[in-house]
């Protein structure tokens, strides 16, 4: 399930398991995790840990909208105990992609192809000024990671849908970042995650669209000129464009 999409790297020696089997504590040297949703992190707990890999699974559909959470098979799966599965579970639930009913349970939220309008609204004016932002307070360190970003766009430009994704991600969140503003970038990431499970829908009906790629260098080089007019325009581009390719394919 969720270690399709998932490299976990370093094992205990000894045993050959992870060593994300060790209980709960605070200070662990956790191995870096190789995501679809965030790249590369470090955990900084097994909780962080559970929540990128159920993050992973329910975003690229391996969890369905409307499944029953297992809380004893997500154990068994991520070879975790209950207290981090069960955290994780929690800020799920705070990102729309868990609910949480009395009585009954947890399940994966639905997906709602009539939220598209209402996501794309919002995206577009939020990270919008994200865009704008970061163009006018990307320092000097982030204005240099966009410059190096564009390269890594170009070397992914005919890529696979699933690695341009990646990239897409990487972009985004790098402006989101550089906002410098962390309540604009909570309420940007949050929507941004509820749009790439609308994407997972239709991935493999829709071609390879280099105009996606274009616009990701266009705003990673009004990131990097300090244009804020440019850089929002862009975003709201992009952003209009993803509502009108998933309405054309479903």
């Amino acid at each position: 399930m969720c270690r399709r999409y998932i490299t976990m790297t370093g094992t205990d020696a000894a045993t050959g398991r992870h060593e994300s089997a060790q209980p709960e504590a605070h200070g662990l040297d956790l191995p870096e995790l190789r995501t679809l949703v965030a790249g590369d992190v470090r955990p900084a707990s097994l909780a962080d840990k559970a929540y990128y890999l159920i993050r992973d699974a329910i975003v690229a559909l391996d969890l369905p909208p409307g499944t029953t959470i297992d809380e004893k098979a997500l154990m068994a799966e991520l070879d975790l105990g209950r207290t981090p599965v069960r955290e994780a579970l929690r800020r799920l639930a705070d990102d729309r992609l868990v609910e949480v009913v009395p009585r009954r349970g947890m399940y994966v939220t639905h997906v709602d192809i009539g939220d598209l309008a209402a996501i794309s609204e919002l995206r577009v004016e939020v990270e919008g000024h994200a865009a704008r932002l970061a163009a006018e307070r990307a320092n000097a360190r982030e204005r240099a990671a966009a410059a190096e970003l564009l390269g890594h766009v170009a070397a992914h430009e005919d890529a696979d849908q699933r690695t341009l994704m990646r990239v897409d991600q990487m972009v985004h969140r790098h402006v989101h970042r550089a906002a410098h503003n962390p309540y604009l970038q909570r309420v940007a990431e949050e929507h941004f995650l509820l749009s790439l499970r609308l994407w997972f829908l239709v991935l493999d009906r829709v071609p390879w669209l280099p105009q996606a790629v274009a616009e990701h260098v266009e705003l990673l080089e009004a990131v990097r000129d300090g244009d804020s007019a440019r850089a929002e325009l862009v975003v709201r581009a992009h952003i209009a464009g993803f509502e009108r390719t998933v309405r054309e394919v479903i």
